[in-house]
């Protein structure tokens, strides 16, 4: 029997419309406003800033581990800035400048890294998940909500954020087979910074390249030039135009590079090289855009000024947050607490209550545990 081709060789396209050599081509040049592009670039300074800031925190003992962004700030900046605020923009653990523009305060997410569960959780109104740090977990999340608006006729889009260590995780394949199967509204942005903590990309996958893993799941799927915010988001307002129009998923990768550490606790020194950082740095999506409004007369002199007076002021309204009510542990975990937990929180709510024992009092003790059916107790 004769072999016969079902489907043709596929292609996947890379889009990139303002090279790190300042070239532009014209004819892919999205049509933003003056107003626009200035906003744009205000906010992936504020990004950078930010981040250089909050390493500088880390360091002196003021906030926890965190995941820089440095590099990134187009990959996030271009695919964010198409967003309604009725959207919604579901994170993993890198993407502080797209949060920050979509309305989380400054101050918020540094509670967050400073350990406080308050700073994890979006206002009643804002149609945005918390960061997620267990890889890949929040994508068949990010589906469901699509399924949902879906279902219920709302005309959103939702926005899911990875890097390409997520795509050697069975969850990225799950949301991807279940967005194409059931058509739904979501864009898949995966940040290809090139290293899942010290595994290069050449190690997790042996396609060419990320987008075209969406073929096998019937969604287009595009590979942009991830620092290049105008190629960004020219794919993204695509996609983001398809999802709403009813045209179903797409994945967008964006091929960027992580100019930091994968977070703080890391020293991407052990493993990757500096004349590699040097290539990179070269196309720093930053310098690129700079650039493109330069020639624009569009750069603004006091940019980086005033987003460090913004900044300070936040680190102020951070540090001056009084410390959270513990009690708080107990929520939005469950609808209804367990009983054992119920107790549990009662017994803190006395405690509380009572205040901290007088000096030279001993410490209650607390009561000995019930063990659950089928458990045994012991104590140490």
């Amino acid at each position: 029997m004769p072999r016969i081709a079902l489907e043709p060789r596929f292609q996947v396209e890379h889009l990139s419309v303002l090279d790190s050599e300042g070239n532009l081509d014209t004819a892919l040049e999205p049509k933003l406003s003056a107003d626009e592009l200035k906003s744009l670039y205000r906010a992936m300074v504020l990004g950078r800033r930010l981040d250089e800031r909050m390493v500088r925190l880390q360091r002196q003992g003021r906030i926890g581990t965190f995941a820089p962004i440095k590099g990134q700030e187009a990959s996030q900046m271009g695919t964010a800035f198409t967003l309604r605020r009725a959207d919604w923009m579901v994170p993993s653990f890198r993407e502080i400048a797209a949060m920050i523009w979509r309305g989380w305060p400054i101050e918020k997410l540094l509670l967050f890294y400073a350990g406080h569960v308050e700073g994890g959780r979006p206002a009643d109104d804002q149609h945005d998940l918390p960061i997620t740090i267990p890889v890949s977990t929040q994508l068949p999340h990010a589906v469901g909500l699509a399924y949902a608006a879906q279902y219920r006729g709302d005309d959103v889009v939702v926005m899911a954020y990875f890097g390409d260590g997520a795509t050697s995780e069975g969850d990225f394949h799950e949301a991807m087979n279940f967005a194409g199967v059931w058509h739904v509204p979501v864009v898949f942005v995966c940040q290809n910074n090139q290293w899942a903590i010290s595994v290069p990309l050449k190690k997790q996958t042996h396609s060419r390249t990320i987008a075209q893993k969406a073929l096998a799941y019937g969604l287009p799927g595009v590979q942009v030039d991830g620092n290049d915010v105008l190629a960004v988001y020219a794919a993204a307002r695509e996609a983001v135009d398809r999802a709403r129009a009813g045209d179903g998923p797409t994945l967008i990768e964006c091929v960027t590079y992580r100019l930091g550490f994968h977070t703080t606790a890391d020293d991407p020194s052990k493993y990757r090289s500096e004349e590699e950082v040097t290539m990179w740095e070269k196309k720093d999506p930053l310098t690129r855009f700079r650039a493109y409004l330069e020639q624009r007369n569009l750069l603004e002199s006091d940019i980086e000024s005033r987003v460090d007076e913004e900044i300070a002021a936040a680190v102020q309204r951070f540090e001056a947050t009084p410390p959270a009510d513990p009690l708080t542990m107990f929520d939005h975990a469950y609808a209804e607490l367990p009983p054992d937990l119920e107790a549990q929180r009662a017994e803190m709510a006395e405690r509380e209550a009572a205040g901290p024992p007088r000096v030279g009092e001993p410490t209650p003790l607390p009561p000995r545990a019930t063990p659950m059916r089928g458990q045994r107790l012991t104590r140490r």
